[in-house]
């Protein structure tokens, strides 16, 4: 449910989950350990321990294909759900956890070096102590700029820094293809600035959705309580965030109505954005991220920005400051004091998602330290985990799979024979990527210290953006990938025509 606050938009654009096809496929595939391909057994794709014959298939075919397995793997405390790929991670984890320990314990690590920059993220990660010992320090000279703002200039100046940094308040800009033009890499602006997973939340009357308000409420006021404010400094802090936030809830497109892909594309230049969204300084914007004012941008939803336009001309300068607040330190609890860690599982992890069990500090520690350092990770977990063998076995699954294709287009009786040359021709340009990139990201600009986690978390997801903006404006680089070989999972991308199957899958 906390995707969206620690993942920029265009990483959550970019990359696209399987679907359950491709997942019975992979699994059916994945038979074999990478590290043991030669002595491991391959399981068959469909095991009869996993079903329940008892029930009518007419009746549930889900619990008749599922069922055993259903009841031999109750949902895990730390879970809000549970499934073939959950369990799959576990496996991961304990891959993930070996090579994290071993960088984490080698003192003789190059300074610089991906090995220097994993030990150092994940120590700090670990390092409880010094973590609460330094209580509200990691983000004391932000909160003390916003505490300084007086004018809604300098409210729009500071959104324009945070985005810069990997926060995103109010919207999110990045860069990804143009929808029109897949080889060229545009700047695009998408709704956010919720604090809710959607707009529905603060708009639906049911009585699930007031009861998540009404402790969302409660929630944001703990945690101005634990920046010091009184109760009643904070319920006012609290409803003031709920107010705009429920603004721009108004202002947000439906789920329905962002899957429309021509009402989504608007694409306009520097001058147009400022007609659409004239409240907004968009050059003092754009040079904030350092890019060129003719840089074309797509305005995804043009209403949404239009609104928001509006909401910087008419609320006050001190409920924004309130809101910029909220979002720095929601945005940064998981990385501090247990206070604020424990009360953002609270809400977001319990009354949201069901979990009743936060994970272990290290499985977190981990997931950061591999989203933070992806592809710096991914070159020790294929060097460990992923020998030739492993990935020529996918290269020859992914072939017959293409082969299997061809044959059933040649078969179609509903497709015309010059519909199938066109279907076939596509099939032979898809770009087909097997366990990890051919070029690995270069982190040596990337500063990874020992001081401060936060401060780690911050300078990788500056790192990650900058890497964002240089590619606007640019053609598309097609070497990338949109996963690191650490993830277990794989996606195939229209934009792209490309099919992409991670290592650990």
């Amino acid at each position: 449910t906390r995707l969206t606050m620690n993942m920029n938009y265009a990483e959550l654009k970019r990359v696209m989950l399987a679907t359950a096809g491709s997942a019975v496929l992979l699994l059916a595939a994945s038979g074999c350990s990478p590290k043991n391909t030669a002595k491991t057994e391959v399981m068959p794709a469909i095991d009869a321990a996993n079903m329940d014959t008892t029930v009518n298939p007419g009746d549930n075919f889900y619990l008749y294909a599922n069922g055993s397995w259903l009841k031999n793997h109750p949902i895990p405390d730390e879970y809000s759900r549970y499934s073939a790929f959950e369990a799959l991670g576990e496996e991961n984890y304990k891959q993930l956890q070996t090579l994290m320990e071993e960088a984490a314990a080698d003192k003789n690590a190059v300074a610089g070096s991906v090995k220097q920059k994993i030990r150092d993220f994940y120590n700090t990660g670990l390092d409880t102590v010094k973590i609460e010992q330094e209580g509200l320090t990691p983000v004391k000279a932000e909160l003390d700029r916003i505490s300084a703002i007086a004018t809604i200039d300098e409210v729009k100046n500071l959104i324009a820094t945070n985005h810069l940094t990997g926060a995103y308040p109010l919207f999110y800009f990045f860069g990804s293809s143009d929808e029109k033009n897949s080889n060229m890499v545009i700047a695009q602006l998408y709704q956010g600035g919720l604090g809710l997973p959607d707009r529905d939340y603060y708009l639906n009357n049911d009585q699930r959705s007031a009861d998540i308000r009404n402790e969302y409420v409660k929630h944001i006021a703990r945690m101005f309580g634990f920046l010091g404010y009184n109760e009643a400094e904070a319920s006012l802090c609290a409803t003031n965030v709920m107010q705009l936030e429920t603004e721009l809830a108004k202002i947000s497109l439906t789920r329905k109505e962002l899957r429309n892909p021509v009402a989504n594309y608007n694409k306009t230049n520097l001058e147009g954005l400022q007609k659409i969204a004239p409240a907004m300084n968009w050059a003092s914007y754009f040079n904030t991220l350092g890019l060129d004012k003719n840089t074309e941008v797509n305005v995804g939803q043009v209403s949404f920005f239009s609104g928001i336009s509006s909401l910087l001309n008419k609320i006050p300068v001190d409920q924004w400051k309130n809101y910029l607040t909220w979002n720095l330190i929601n945005d940064a609890a998981s990385y501090l004091s247990s206070d604020f860690n424990q009360e953002h599982f609270a809400f977001y992890g319990t009354m949201l998602s069901g979990t009743t069990k936060q994970k272990p500090r290290w499985k977190r520690v981990l997931n950061e330290t591999s989203g933070s350092l992806g592809e710096a990770v991914g070159q020790l977990y294929v060097e460990k985990y992923f020998p030739a063998q492993a990935k020529q076995r996918m290269i020859e699954l992914v072939n017959n799979l293409k082969a299997a294709l061809h044959e059933r287009i040649l078969n179609l009786a509903w497709m015309t024979d010059a519909t199938k040359n066109e279907a076939i021709a596509k099939l032979d340009k898809i770009n087909v990527k097997v366990g990890y990139p051919d070029k690995w990201i270069d982190y040596s600009s990337l500063v990874i210290g020992t001081d401060s986690y936060y401060e780690n978390m911050k300078n990788a997801r500056a790192f990650s953006v900058k890497r964002e903006l240089d590619k606007i404006g640019k053609p598309v680089d097609r070497t990338e990938w949109g996963m690191t070989p650490q993830t277990i999972n794989a996606y195939y991308s229209p934009n792209m025509n490309e099919i992409v199957f991670p290592a650990a899958i």
